[in-house]
């Protein structure tokens, strides 16, 4: 049976007491901590490390005068560009009609559950901002737990019966892969039975695929291909573009949800109005066909590869437990082999392991409390993105074309990680 936890919260209480959100918080005090000429390794805010690839760069560039207000729902240029995209990469049918633009995917999250009156339900670990999120706007939160031998995955029998306990009730059901925090991702068979219990209680699927373009194989499928009357597509340039920072988000929509991206359309025109002119006129450039492109994506997902497979193999080798890594660039480790050691030092959750952790060795790492995970599970997400992105791709292309990525390239590029790595397992084991 699934296990969930219901959360109601009167909507005058539900900002009081809401902190910072976790990934921000780690990383203001790592680089406190790092002003005050300690050492730090910043394996806590996801961030990608690679440069934002040049043809989009020079695209902003040329359209660094543009200023005027854009259509609410974004660039048709763009939206008709992420289409194309969609339907090239990913079989997926979908116009110009059906795209939504936003500042970010976080605010387009946010609105679709303003608008959409029904449950949030939650795999969980999940990313930090879901539940918050939810609590903001007044929503119910149903969180369904998973587990570690199911590497942390929504299992169909646990959504559906979560479903058929109240099967008239809205929902919206969050499933995000390649996960953060745990790096991992759904076979197609999977995905096929979660899409055929989504479809039976007509629950509407937000698929958080903004680490697809991420996964390590480039072999990224949407649940949309299965359930596409019903699954709406969350995306943009954050993660496989590099852009965090430019603020670009979209959501995919299917034709029969077409009121909805209009109803939250309405409320973005009284909220953020429209999202950056330069910046959108920019993005055109990242969903076209482009070999530059293409090649930066291959050498990413082979350097995040490398990477995250060798920082499991590290962690196993502590008897620190985590699933191994398909996409994107986390790792959820389990530290539960050394409960007793922990215990006795006074370390009883994961808040507490990451604070000394990160207060005696420097290594930072985000909780799981904060995915939504209870307290006293000594589970923690790792980021493995402390490195020089722009030399890591320099390399591959000068010394790594036409060979496998090897231990003295992870030694040359990411050698604070596996440091820090040894410190952390040192540490345990005191």
């Amino acid at each position: 049976m699934a296990k969930q936890q219901n959360i109601r919260i009167d909507l005058n209480l539900n900002i009081r007491g809401l902190k910072k959100s976790a990934t921000l918080a780690i990383n203001e005090q790592s680089r406190q901590l790092l002003q005050q000429g300690k050492k730090v390794y910043r394996l806590g805010f996801g961030q990608s490390p690679f440069p934002v690839p040049e043809p989009v760069v020079e695209a902003l560039r040329r359209h660094a005068h543009e200023k005027d207000y854009l259509a609410v729902k974004g660039l048709f240029e763009l939206r008709e560009a992420i289409a194309g995209y969609y339907e090239r990469r990913h079989g997926i049918k979908r116009t110009a009609e059906d795209v939504l633009i936003g500042p970010g995917s976080k605010e387009l999250l946010f609105l679709v559950q303003l608008v959409y009156y029904g449950d949030l339900v939650i795999p969980t670990p999940s990313w930090v901002s879901y539940s918050p999120q939810a609590i903001i706007v007044g929503r119910r939160v149903n969180w369904v737990k998973t587990n570690q031998e199911n590497d942390w995955r929504l299992t169909p029998e646990d959504l559906e019966s979560l479903c058929a306990a109240d099967p008239e009730r809205p929902r919206i059901v969050i499933l995000n892969y390649p996960s953060n925090p745990t790096g991992t991702t759904y076979t197609i068979e999977r995905l096929k039975k979660l899409a055929e219990v989504a479809r039976k209680h007509k629950v509407i699927l937000l698929s958080d695929e903004i680490y697809g373009e991420l996964h390590h194989s480039g072999q990224h499928v949407s649940i949309a291909r299965f359930y596409p009357e019903g699954t709406i597509i969350s995306s943009g340039l954050s993660k496989w573009c590099s852009a965090g920072g430019w603020r670009l988000g979209m959501f995919i929509f299917p034709p029969s949800l077409r009121w909805l991206l209009d109803a939250m359309a309405n409320v973005a025109s009284e909220t953020f109005t429209s999202t950056s002119a330069p910046i959108q006129y920019a993005a055109v450039e990242a969903y076209q066909e482009n070999p530059q492109i293409n090649r930066y994506l291959e050498d990413a997902r082979r350097i995040l590869r490398i990477i995250g497979r060798t920082l499991h193999s590290r962690l196993l080798e502590y008897n620190i437990f985590a699933p191994k890594p398909l996409g994107g660039f986390y790792l959820f480790p389990n530290f539960g082999y050394y409960q007793h050691n922990l215990f006795k030092r006074g370390i009883t959750n994961s808040q507490q392991l990451c604070e000394k952790l990160l207060d005696e060795t420097g290594v930072a790492l985000l909780p799981s409390y904060d995915f939504g995970r209870p307290s006293e599970e000594l589970t923690a997400r790792l980021s493995y993105v402390d490195f020089d992105g722009e030399k890591a791709l320099q390399l591959v292309r000068e010394a790594y074309s036409d060979k496998p990525l090897d231990e003295k390239f992870i030694d040359s590029c990411c050698g604070s990680m596996l440091e820090a790595i040894t410190l952390m397992g040192n540490w345990l084991q005191l």
